[in-house]
Parts: C-alpha cells; structure tokens; sequence
C-alpha cells in the first residue's frame, strides 16, 4: 500500500496533508456524454420538457456539484473555488443525438480541481436526465472523462 497517498501507516484512510505544498494557479476541464432519441431532442427544442430548460437546471446543478464535492468524495480537500462554468454541445448522432457536458474549474490552492469538474460533469449529466426522463427513459450516460488539467507539482496532463 505504500504508493497509495490516501493511506496512513497503520492501513487506514486519511485525507493527504497539503499543508507543505505550494498554492499554483490550477485548472480541469471534464467532460461527460449523454444519448438521447429524437424525440428528447425535439422536446427540448419546443419548450416540452415539463420541469423547464434542462440545460438551464444541468448548468446550476453542476456548478453546486463542483462547490460540493467535498461532501460526497472522502478524500476530497474542501477548496475555495474561482470560477466553474459549463458548456453544452448537441451533435447529431447516427440515431438520435448526443448532448456534450464539459465543465471547466479554476482555482488558486495546494490541489487540484480534477475532481470538481469531473463531479460537476457527472451532477449536471445526472440532472439533464432527471429533468427529461418523462420524455424517454433511454437516455445513456456515457463517456466521463477528465479532458484536461494544468497547474500543480505534476504539470499538465491532457487526455489522448
């Protein structure tokens, strides 16, 4: 267990101390996808989404997602957000369409936002379903994934 960080010398859990570490300028950005049919799509489009504009809604909930994650992932330091924002993308696919999510996350600190976006992405992908799941139930949450990050001892990291 000894190259896991998240351990201490006795085998158990504990939150890494960051007290030793420099503050950088840190960034992520995170991605999810989501599957959904025409009909979702076309419902979306004409204002027929009961609950209101699930891009709206996804937007707010992923960006309370972010300010949050501290409370739903243990090992997460609670971090003084600067900026989240969420952006959403609907590309026509083979059948139906796929909704892209990508959150970006910024902060000032000792850790990174990697968690915070990919949290953020996952709330919001969460939602959008909620919101339009009287429509269509089929709709799949797919590919999560960090996209990128920078800033901190290990640099930056951008997926392939």
């Amino acid at each position: 267990m000894s190259n896991f960080t998240h351990w201490n010398e006795e085998g158990r859990p504990k939150m890494v101390d960051i007290s030793e570490k420099t503050s950088t300028n840190r960034t992520a950005i995170a991605r999810s996808t989501i599957t959904l049919s025409d009909e979702v799509y076309q419902a979306i489009q004409q204002g027929g989404i009961k609950k209101g504009d699930p891009t709206q809604v996804a937007q707010i909930a992923g960006i309370i997602g972010a300010k949050k994650t501290a409370d739903i992932i243990p090992m997460c330091h609670p971090i003084m957000l600067q900026g989240t924002d969420l952006q959403f993308d609907y590309i026509k696919a083979e059948v139906g369409y796929e909704l892209h999510i990508q959150a970006t996350v910024k902060c000032s600190g000792k850790t990174g936002v990697e968690m915070e976006a990919l949290t953020a992405v996952s709330i919001a992908a969460l939602t959008f379903y909620d919101m339009c799941k009287a429509v269509d139930k089929s709709m799949v949450i797919k590919e999560t994934y960090l996209v990128q990050k920078t800033g901190g001892k290990s640099g930056t990291f951008v997926h392939k």
